[in-house]
């Protein structure tokens, strides 16, 4: 792959400003592996790309429709997701979208594709997975207003997982009448964030089944499926390799070699992107300038990229953001040039 600047940044002289950092937008490079990889699988490719800071979310749905609404339906076509998780409600929309486009729908996972990323990829009629690839357990645990504090004095995240195992121990140690655990656990974690991560972990499992729906005529089969990756695993980030994927039910299977190199390819220029760009002006202080959510076609990408300032509160001993232009922006081709543009979504 060719070389690339890594950030764009003017030379700071002796007592300047400082400027701030801005990542390049290889539209051009991404264009050409899409190209590729499109002549190696033989049908149409989609992409979805986080950074490490980046996350599924609601807007990501209209994103993806800024790619897909231009491209005519196709019998077949295949999606390459790299990301850690975020909604799982995002995930649904997001393959309901595809839907509509699409008959076949193929999965490649080269990289990590954990949590409401697994939720995406369970869309799919099959799943290809390179020697690096993991797809992950999807129990949800979350951050209550009530939730317990940790030694920083900040609320910690419950999971269910959690909770019953809690539970089971406190049942097979306890000697005396322990029919109600839960009435101990309330001393340290409040009945309504218990009650919030039980309801948290239904929406989890109606998540996976209906996802899996799309395609899968079995109902049991899509059950047990959700119902192992929602409580199947003591970790929310087990590494499912392609041996496990198949073992609970996925049609997964390893992905050409040819194919895994030109995504890692791809994923490498989409890294230089999303690399962090953040500006130090001082100690209290700085600009960020991340590409945090990558989505591209044949002819099109749509990235989120943040835009703001951050500013350190002494007196709050808190940052808080300040100037947030943060948007959507797109990059086409105009003629031979790549133009760069807003694209608005609220």
């Amino acid at each position: 792959m060719a070389e690339h600047n890594l950030i764009e940044r003017e030379p700071v002289a002796s007592g300047a400003a400082i400027t701030a950092l801005k990542p390049p937008i290889l539209f051009a490079q991404s264009q050409a592996l899409v190209a590729k990889i499109e002549a190696l699988i033989n049908e149409p490719l989609i992409t979805y790309w986080n950074s490490c800071s980046g996350s599924i979310c609601d807007s990501d749905v209209l994103g993806l429709y800024g790619v897909l609404r231009d491209m005519p339906p196709a019998q077949r076509m295949s999606l390459f997701i790299k990301s850690d998780g975020g909604s799982g409600q995002a995930s649904l929309r997001m393959i309901n979208l595809l839907r509509q486009h699409v008959e076949h729908l193929t999965v490649l996972v080269p990289l990590e594709c954990a949590s409401a990323g697994t939720m995406l990829a369970l869309g799919a009629n099959a799943i290809g997975m390179g020697p690096l690839a993991h797809l992950s357990a999807v129990d949800t645990s979350l951050t209550h207003d009530l939730s317990p504090l940790d030694r920083d004095n900040r609320r910690v995240k419950v999971s269910q997982d959690e909770l019953g195992r809690a539970a089971r121990l406190f049942q097979g140690d306890s000697g005396w009448d322990a029919a109600n655990p839960y009435s101990a656990l309330f001393q340290h974690v409040h009945p309504l964030v218990i009650g919030a991560v039980d309801r948290a972990s239904a929406l989890s499992t109606r998540l996976c089944i209906e996802i899996l729906g799309y395609h899968m005529a079995d109902p049991a089969k899509a059950e047990a499926i959700s119902n192992t990756l929602n409580s199947g695993y003591p970790s929310h980030s087990y590494p499912i390799t392609l041996r496990e994927a198949c073992r609970i039910g996925l049609n997964a299977e390893p992905l050409p070699v040819a194919v895994n190199r030109a995504l890692l390819e791809l994923n490498a220029v989409y890294s230089e992107m999303g690399q962090r760009a953040m500006t130090d002006f001082d100690d209290r202080s700085s600009h960020d300038n991340s590409i945090l959510t990558i989505i591209e076609g044949s002819g099109r990408q749509v990235f989120f990229q943040q835009e703001k300032d951050w500013h350190y509160r002494t007196e709050e001993r808190r940052w808080i953001t300040l100037n947030d232009r943060s948007s959507w922006r797109k990059a086409e081709w105009a003629g031979q040039a790549v133009a760069v543009s807003d694209y608005p979504i609220r």
